[in-house]
């Protein structure tokens, strides 16, 4: 009975195992929000990584976050590095593209508690008097994320921070 467990929990095993070598080797996750204000409000929350701690999902997990901003005050090569508890991990964010107000790349390196290296771009459109501001983080799957979206999707786990990141992006720049 014993080997037929341990048999069964190995074939288990392999089979999630040889399912993740299937998963896509990039991911993304997008949300989409329309704010009523001109993109130009928008992008200036975007852009100027002080005025995260007003809208961004992550700056309140951890009060005692270390913040370091460096380069430029805003926009094209502005840097925002953060040092936190184990619910933000450490890393930093560079703004590599800054066609404003339509659209913003930046690129996110997470530190710890995992090493992953992603890019997110924020793009907008103006809609009369209101704007659709679009969010998207894009990325590799490393085995190891392969294996995770066998239990949970990317989109799961990171979408509803979008969500709320975007929502209160709304709130800032709708005041």
């Amino acid at each position: 009975m014993i080997k037929k467990t341990l048999l069964l929990i190995v074939v288990v095993v392999a089979a999630i195992l040889g399912y993740a070598t299937t998963k896509p080797d990039t991911f993304s996750v997008q949300r989409e929000i329309t704010i009523k204000a001109p993109p130009e409000k928008i992008a200036a929350l975007i852009t100027d990584f002080h005025y995260w701690a007003a809208w961004s999902p992550w700056e309140k997990l951890d009060p005692a976050m270390r913040r370091t901003f460096t380069g430029p005050a805003n926009g094209l090569g502005a840097q925002y590095a953060w040092t936190g508890n184990d619910k933000v991990g450490a890393g930093r964010m560079e703004i590599t593209e800054a066609a404003q107000p339509e659209r913003t790349v930046i690129k996110l390196d997470f530190l710890k508690p995992f090493e992953s290296h992603n890019t997110t771009t924020f793009a907008m459109t103006q809609e009369g008097d209101s704007t659709k501001v679009n969010w998207t983080m894009t990325g590799p799957s490393p085995y190891v994320s392969k294996v995770m979206t066998v239990f949970v999707s990317m989109d799961t786990m990171i979408g509803k921070d979008f969500e709320k990141g975007l929502n209160n992006l709304k709130a800032a720049a709708e005041r």
